[in-house]
């Protein structure tokens, strides 16, 4: 889909749909009110007839408006002023492309980003117009035999400026969106893919296609001989049970100084999680495929930073295997040996994510990292905590917690910061090895987070716990992308 930045009245746009907002108690937007002025007030008729009166979602499409140049106008309703938040302009961007997608129009000039929004700018306005366009417009069901295409999908979009904005800031709005929303799109798509398609050596695959698209990106992928060699016994036990090797995968970005210090961005990809020895029951047993959603958004954002070029130093790691139950899986009550060296007994072979994850923790010590920040679907416990609205997020540096934290607000994927207080650690206490795998009912997300920290004491370490968000199911069922564009925006942020 093509996206342009332009300005001018909204009844002199030759466009196949006008988009225009109007407020609760029939208020016309600033926008809607140059069309109604230049339409005889046709506008206005239509507000006062009651066919809407700006309640929020609410839309209304009108043909061939006598007065204006574009082919439909779309109003869509704002709700009150004094409620118009971020989440729901974002809302709002969605709920209108579907609306035109669904129309016939090939394209539209969308005066939303002129819209008021509490602590947001042009940039801010713009960049969300494309991103929850995108967003919207995406389709699953890729595997069908028949694709149902659309007749006349939406395939340009202006996105109209105010005379105070700035045209530079907007393209760079509109550059930075449609980097983000690849970004996205590529995680939502490997989340999606069932798991016979997208195993480890997908993964692994898909990792170098990045690289041989993209200059500033080089790949290496270690199989289980090597890892072996490492001593990274910890994620090798997650793996016996599966026929599918494992892969550790190695992706870097190259934007900044050879000197610089990379940003390490570790995603755990289990593409298939039946819970092993420690069986999942059978209900929802199918969105075990979503659990290598972490490894997917560590490469989305990889991809994100490519197609801007950033100038910064991203390395992205992602252990993959499948965790499947066999003759030769882990048994509850063994006992393996970290690349760490440290001892793990593992009680629960369900608790999985934390033993692939605690390797490639450590395997990050060797690029000296800026910072780490891992990202897992890891318990079930922080879906509980936190539902599907925001990410649990937990860590050893304060800023580097509160630059996460910021990052999600500003870009509406959001996380809420959980205590990793030494008082959790006991829980992992075990009579036969270094440390039990997990700690009990009790705080299920802090306690696997403080195993974790174990692996983590010589740089700055930040765990993002995606359960939540990284999907969701029942009749929407599918990956979200999420935290691709949180950590884009952290990625951004440092780069200012």
């Amino acid at each position: 889909m093509q996206f342009s930045i332009k300005s001018g009245n909204p009844d002199k746009q030759k466009t196949g749909c006008v988009i225009l907002g109007v407020f609760e108690s029939k208020k016309l937007s600033p926008a809607a009110s140059l069309f109604d002025e230049a339409t005889d007030g046709l506008l206005s008729d239509i507000l006062r007839r009651g066919d809407m009166n700006g309640e929020f979602g609410q839309t209304l499409i009108m043909h061939s408006p006598a007065g204006a140049a574009c082919e439909r106008v779309l109003l869509a309703g704002c709700g009150k002023e004094s409620e118009f938040s971020p989440k729901r302009y974002c809302e709002l961007n969605a709920r209108a492309a579907c609306v035109i997608n669904e129309s016939g129009a090939r394209d539209a000039a969308s005066y939303l980003p002129e819209l008021e929004v509490k602590d947001r700018d042009s940039y801010w306005k713009v960049r969300q117009s494309v991103e929850c366009t995108l967003h919207a417009l995406y389709r699953t069901g890729k595997q069908k035999s028949r694709q149902k295409k659309e007749s006349r999908p939406l395939k340009k979009m202006i996105l109209a400026l105010s005379d105070t904005d700035s045209p530079k800031e907007a393209e760079t709005a509109l550059k930075d969106g449609q980097a983000i929303a690849k970004g996205v799109s590529l995680a939502r798509e490997l989340g999606n893919l069932p798991a016979n398609i997208c195993t480890p050596g997908y993964l692994a695959k898909e990792a170098r296609a990045l690289g041989r698209k993209y200059k500033s990106v080089s790949v290496t992928v270690h199989d289980e001989a090597a890892m072996k060699k490492m001593g990274m016994g910890s994620l090798l036990s997650v793996a016996r049970g599966s026929r599918e090797p494992a892969k550790l995968i190695s992706i870097k970005h190259s934007g900044g100084k050879k000197s610089d210090k990379p940003v390490v961005l570790v995603g755990k990809g289990v593409t298939f999680d039946s819970g092993g020895i420690s069986i999942k029951p059978s209900a929802a047993m199918d969105e075990m495929k979503f659990d290598m959603c972490g490894a997917a958004s560590v490469l989305g954002t990889l991809k994100t930073c490519a197609e801007l070029d950033l100038p910064i130093n991203v390395t992205g790691v992602i252990p993959a295997t499948e965790n499947l139950p066999d003759g030769n899986a882990s048994k509850p009550g063994d006992i393996v040996t970290s690349m760490s060296g440290q001892t793990i007994e593992i009680l629960n072979t369900d608790a999985e994510g934390r033993l692939i994850l605690c390797d490639a923790l450590t395997y990050c010590e060797r690029f000296k990292p800026k910072v780490v920040v891992d990202i897992a679907t890891l318990t079930g416990a922080c879906v509980i905590a936190l539902g599907g609205n925001a990410a649990g997020l937990l860590g050893n540096d304060d800023e580097l917690v509160k630059d996460l934290l910021e990052a999600g607000q500003y870009s509406g994927d959001r996380a809420w910061q959980l205590p990793l207080w030494d008082d959790y650690q006991s829980q992992l206490d075990s009579n036969f090895a270094d440390m039990a795998n997990i700690g009990g009912r009790e705080a299920g997300t802090i306690t696997a987070a403080c195993f974790l920290s174990r692996f983590t004491k010589d740089y700055k370490w930040a765990h993002l716990d995606i359960a939540g968000v990284a999907w969701k199911g029942g009749k929407e069922k599918g990956g979200t992308g999420r935290p691709v564009s949180l950590l884009s925006q952290y990625l951004l942020d440092q780069c200012r």
